[in-house]
């Protein structure tokens, strides 16, 4: 078991652009970019007790991750809106182990690139094998409580993960929901003092 660096498989980048919702355009189109990376678990098939390896992972794959999400959006990092992150592990592995690739250091390096972000970050964590899908929650990068960010991207990777791997996957967003109107803390109100509001 190397201690180094993850023994990566593959990147997949994924924009959806919604130009129609429902019977109305949208005006500008409202997009939303997913980066994912798989790669082998290094704990799959043991228990582990320590899974500090797997914060330092997602420290430097948080930083990939997140610029090209970005990059598939095509804005500057103060443009983003709305932030999120996922993970799926394998059938070897542990929802733990997508909490250690989520939890105690992903957010950093998301937020350095995001240009900062209050609000904790929507996360979801699953196991499956190859296909498995996974919502990504999305939510205000700055304020929790804007209903009109509240938000998903379904995700897949069509071969993976393997029993053996991880999948760890971060969501950008230039904008919220298309035609939101259900009220609520809007953009232009964000004091951006805690997170929530």
């Amino acid at each position: 078991m190397s201690n180094s660096e993850p023994q990566i498989k593959a990147y997949y980048v994924v924009l959806e652009e919604t130009v129609t919702d429902g019977r109305k355009k949208v005006d500008p189109p409202t997009r939303k970019a997913a980066a994912a990376v798989v790669f082998k678990n290094p704990y799959a098939g043991v228990y582990q007790e320590n899974l500090s390896l797997l914060y330092k992972w997602s420290e430097s794959l948080g930083e990939i991750l997140t610029k090209k999400a970005l990059a598939a959006l095509n804005i500057k990092p103060e443009q983003v809106e709305s932030y999120g992150k996922a993970a799926i592990a394998g059938l070897k592995g542990e929802r733990e182990h997508c909490a250690a690739l989520m939890h105690p250091a992903l957010g950093k390096p998301i937020r350095d690139n995001v240009g900062g972000g209050k609000a904790l970050l929507p996360s979801a964590k699953k196991m499956g094998g190859p296909g498995t899908a996974v919502d990504l929650p999305l939510g205000h990068k700055n304020a929790a409580f804007v209903r009109s960010h509240f938000d998903a991207m379904e995700v897949r990777i069509p071969d993976a993960p393997a029993d053996d791997e991880l999948v760890l996957m971060v969501g950008l967003t230039d904008s919220g929901r298309p035609h939101p109107r259900i009220g609520g803390l809007q953009v232009s109100e964000i004091k951006g003092d805690d997170g929530l509001r």
